[in-house]
């Protein structure tokens, strides 16, 4: 057990962080159980702790009687270097224990900006980086989340990655270790029965074979029975699946200090860039008097004031007006507030936030991802300037008058005038706001318009395509800039530079996994924190590993190449996705599925289950 002295937290921003004994927080003896699980998120606690998977994963292992779950966050840079000053190995929040004293280290691979940082917490935790050094007496590395579908970059410090949703196989999992552990066999024959479960990849097990030109010829299985295709995992019923009736209350503020309650998952709108609307097919619903149960008892757990009702697309929930009435109804009387994540622009309800507003209001973002229709269709975002306009003349004449636009730059086929047809949008917004009578509006107009900058991800239509240089990148932020004379208007940007490295590891394989150690030993960590962000470092780490970052990120792939993660089977065919390249080159839209099915091939991925299961309808609203 670690001790940390007060002497030290006293030095340190937000000593919350690292002291636990929050509310909720699950409390077991070590000694009763058979596995103990260390949940690592590779950012600062409050980040961490808003994270909604991870309170799920949390409760579920601690659930069993024969498991402990506690979690570890990457320490802030002023409690790192006191660490490292006093020698104190990184810590779990619940019993103050090593990272190296639990039998699995767990990380969930998010945003692949924090990749510096799970290499840098192994390090502060004292376990081995590479996972061909760990022995009997270190723990397993596992990973999950969303970035795992291309687990490649991190293939040489992970030992095993969980590929599709975990709580559908944590338990096949911790069960198959137990039987090991009493076994008393050795670690690799733990990894290999591992690798016979579906959804399990253990990268230790496979060697790649490379082309003259860098490309990837092949991938080689080490070992005769082991899969070649790795299919993802998912839950059938979501109605059916795992949700805690509690959830730990911080003692400090987080980025989402509130409850979340999760209506469904996936999405059936096929917008091009958007991986997580392929990886997270089919739709699941849970139907509302399932969650009006978790909400009533979550309410009670935890004594939060705010529900957030959570999802890819919250109003594409096929019975969101009704769950959304039923908790007003239930709460507010107790000043309840509900709130309602990126709204979709042509799904918009002025009932629906007219009801919500009468509690308390919340803000309002909208998402047109593009600022001409061409590049709309282009995207297939299936959304028109006419479906922006109805919406925010009804945002404005209900009372609001801040009004977010979240957009892409750099997406493929784009040009000057898609990027110019931002401003123009925001202009329109604006011209909207004066169009209604002063009595009918509120004072005080703001539209914000932020910019990302288009990454290409694995498993989408544009996973093929190269990404702008950080030159045109910024090219393009300064003619936007230009373009932008409204006084009501503030125009928000992100750091091209941050974005080609997320591409860089977005598509990379495992030959990355060199430069990312290289990276941290030059003190790369927090790379999505821009203050702290080291392009220099991480270009230099690049040279002196002989890597060409470009070839991962700007490079056009050809569209028969081996690309690194297609030995993973997420049910959406490469014809598929082909097809949707062809398709948004030629500015053809893909309809929605729900209005008929466009073959992406996951109904042909799982027999069992239907898409829309949960659903009370399948149509678009």
């Amino acid at each position: 057990m670690v001790h940390i002295k007060d002497e030290i937290l006293s030095k340190v921003t937000k000593p919350a962080r690292y002291t636990g004994g929050e509310v909720n927080q699950v409390i077991k003896n070590p000694k009763d159980v058979k596995v103990r699980f260390a949940m690592c998120f590779p950012d600062v606690y409050e980040v961490g702790m808003s994270h909604l998977g991870i309170r799920i994963l949390y409760h579920k292992i601690n659930d069993r009687e024969d498991c402990y779950c506690e979690r570890a966050f990457a320490p802030w840079v002023d409690m790192e270097e006191l660490m490292r000053k006093n020698d104190i190995p990184l810590f779990t929040l619940e019993t103050k224990s090593p990272l190296k004293d639990f039998d699995f280290v767990g990380f969930t691979l998010q945003y692949e900006m924090s990749y510096t940082n799970v290499i840098n917490m192994l390090n502060l935790g004292k376990i081995p980086l590479m996972s061909k050094d760990r022995g009997d007496d270190d723990p397993f590395i596992i990973f999950g989340g969303p970035c795992a579908y291309n687990p490649e970059p991190l293939a040489d410090m992970g030992d095993i990655f969980v590929l599709g949703e975990a709580e559908e196989v944590i338990d096949e999992l911790l069960d198959l270790y137990i039987n090991w552990k009493e076994s008393k066999k050795d670690r690799k024959e733990f990894l290999v029965k591992a690798a016979s479960c579906e959804g399990i990849y253990v990268p230790s097990l496979y060697d790649i074979e490379y082309n003259e030109d860098g490309t990837i010829k092949r991938r080689i299985p080490l070992k005769s029975g082991i899969p070649d295709k790795i299919r993802k995992r998912f839950i059938k019923d979501l109605n059916e699946s795992y949700f805690p009736e509690k959830m730990i209350v911080p003692l400090t503020e987080i980025v989402h200090d509130r409850i979340m309650l999760e209506t469904f998952r996936g999405c059936t709108r096929g917008c091009r860039f958007c991986q997580a609307g392929m990886i997270y097919r089919p739709v699941r619903e849970k139907k509302v008097d399932k969650l009006m149960e978790f909400a009533e008892k979550l309410l009670k757990s935890t004594g939060y004031d705010e529900i957030s009702l959570t999802s890819l697309s919250i109003c594409d929930y096929s019975d969101i007006k009704n769950l959304v009435l039923s908790l007003i109804e239930k709460y507010e009387k107790d000043r309840v507030s509900i709130s309602l994540p990126s709204l979709r622009i042509d799904s918009f309800s002025v009932d629906l936030i007219n009801e919500i507003q009468k509690v308390r209001k919340t803000g309002l973002t909208f998402a047109p991802e593009a600022g001409t229709q061409r590049m709309r269709d282009i995207i297939n975002k299936g959304v028109t300037e006419e479906d922006l306009i109805k919406s925010v003349r009804s945002a404005f004449e209900s009372g609001w008058s801040t009004i977010k636009l979240y957009f892409m730059i750099g997406l493929p086929y784009e040009t000057m005038e898609d990027v110019e047809g931002i401003a123009h949008l925001g202009q329109k917004v604006v011209d909207t706001y004066f169009s209604i009578p002063k009595d009918k509006r509120n004072k005080g107009l703001n539209v914000t318009l932020s910019t990302s900058c288009f990454v290409p991800k694995p498993f989408t239509p544009f996973q093929w395509k190269g990404q702008d240089t950080t030159e045109m990148f910024i090219q393009k932020q300064q003619y936007l800039k230009d373009k932008i004379k409204s006084r009501y208007i503030t125009y928000n940007w992100h750091e091209p530079s941050i974005s080609f490295l997320e591409a860089v590891f977005s598509r990379g394989d495992r030959r990355l996994s060199k430069v990312l150690i290289k990276a941290v030993e030059k003190g790369c960590k927090f790379d999505g924190w821009q203050e702290l962000f080291k392009y220099d470092a991480w270009m230099e780490a690049f040279r002196e590993c002989n890597i060409d970052p470009h070839f991962y990120a700007t490079r056009e792939r050809n569209i028969d190449e081996v690309l690194p993660w297609d030995f993973i089977d997420i049910g959406v065919s490469k014809e598929y996705l082909k097809n949707e390249l062809r398709k948004a080159q030629k500015g053809e839209l893909t309809r929605d599925c729900r209005l008929s099915c466009t073959g992406c091939g996951i109904t042909g991925f799982t027999k069992e289950v239907k898409c829309f299961n949960g659903a009370i309808f399948n149509k678009v609203q």
